[in-house]
């Protein structure tokens, strides 16, 4: 009897020396064959990110789609029992209110992303960018020169530029806090910024949403466009008569925010996806394949999109810019109601 426990006692010792742990059993260091990806993500972006991560690791990605506030208010739902592992998308304010959500994680490839965008957090990996943008349609636009926001102010164009509402409108809202970043040089409150803001506006068509923007100057119905990168670059590589002015006084970009959902059931695989949309592969994919300008300094960029060293890129205090927003779009709203 004792040679037989002896044996049953050997038998379970190697049984456990050669089975595959699963991570609930031997903790968050063990790679497991799984990652779940939350993301407000085109499918552009997704289809040149997910397929590859799969190949590379040998994992299967499950990946849940929803605008941001969904994923958020699902991370919120489940943060006692996390489902996803990783949050792939989204304004870096949402992340910066949900702190707790999220895992303390830095990339390896940090240091590789332009200084402005580097992880200053501790939780936010940034992996692409948009800026605010000067939408021109070649035809229309005749002889006029236009390098930045104090081209708009020509009175040739009143009338002629279009916008979104910055009160309704993320990215008109966006364009807002560009001007009053630039020509106030990073005083939001500047006097003379917003005397500019007025005169602008008085040259200015507002309307209902930012799409209608792009796609007005597209069609010939507007002139100039007050717009964002990613649909205004999307035009001129499908061949439209129309031209991306970056502002001379500079050009802010804000960083789309991915992290690691704390208490990721794959935590492994999270980090490495966070590592992966940073590292440079992937970023030259985003560069080249996707109109999502990419978040490292060194990568390629088409023929269609204008490099970003060529670009005066401005800081923009984005913890200002979100605690004071209903401020500043009630300041424009004031403006506006003058007008």
């Amino acid at each position: 009897m004792k040679r037989v426990i002896v044996f049953l006692v050997a038998l379970l010792v190697a049984a456990s020396l050669f089975a595959t742990p699963t991570q609930e059993e031997s903790g968050p260091d063990v790679a497991t064959d799984k990652l779940v990806v939350y993301s407000p993500n085109s499918d552009g972006l997704l289809n040149a990110t997910i397929p590859a991560f799969e190949e590379m690791y040998g994992v299967e990605v499950e990946v849940i789609s929803a605008g941001t506030g969904e994923v958020f208010k699902r991370l919120q739902g489940e943060a006692n029992n996390p489902y996803a592992d990783v949050a792939f998308g989204g304004a870096f304010a949402t992340y910066m209110i949900n702190e707790d959500l999220f895992e303390p994680y830095t990339s390896v490839n940090d240091g590789n992303i332009i200084d402005i965008y580097q992880n200053k957090t501790g939780f936010i990996t940034p992996y692409v960018l948009d800026g605010s943008i000067i939408l021109v349609n070649k035809t229309l636009i005749g002889d006029i020169e236009i390098n930045g926001y104090e081209d708009l102010l020509n009175p040739a164009l009143a009338g002629k530029i279009v916008s979104a509402n910055p009160t309704a409108s993320s990215s008109a809202y966006a364009h807002l806090t560009n001007m009053l970043n630039a020509i106030g040089d990073g005083d939001y409150q500047d006097e003379a910024a917003w005397e500019f803001v007025e005169a602008l506006f008085t040259n200015t068509v507002v309307i209902g949403s930012s799409s209608s923007v792009w796609k007005g100057v597209r069609d010939g119905e507007y002139t100039v466009g007050l717009s964002y990168e990613d649909p205004s670059v999307q035009l001129v590589r499908d061949g439209a008569d129309v031209k991306v002015i970056y502002m001379e006084e500079g050009v802010v970009y804000l960083p789309a925010g991915s992290g690691v959902v704390k208490g990721a059931p794959n935590m492994v695989n999270a980090k490495r996806f966070i590592d992966f949309i940073t590292s440079a592969d992937i970023q030259n994919a985003y560069g080249t394949t996707v109109t999502n300008r990419p978040v490292m300094a060194n990568v390629a960029t088409p023929d269609y999109m204008t490099n970003i060293s060529e670009i005066n890129i401005i800081a923009e205090d984005m913890e200002y810019v979100y605690q004071n927003k209903q401020a500043l779009q009630d300041q424009f709203k004031d403006i506006f109601v003058d007008l």
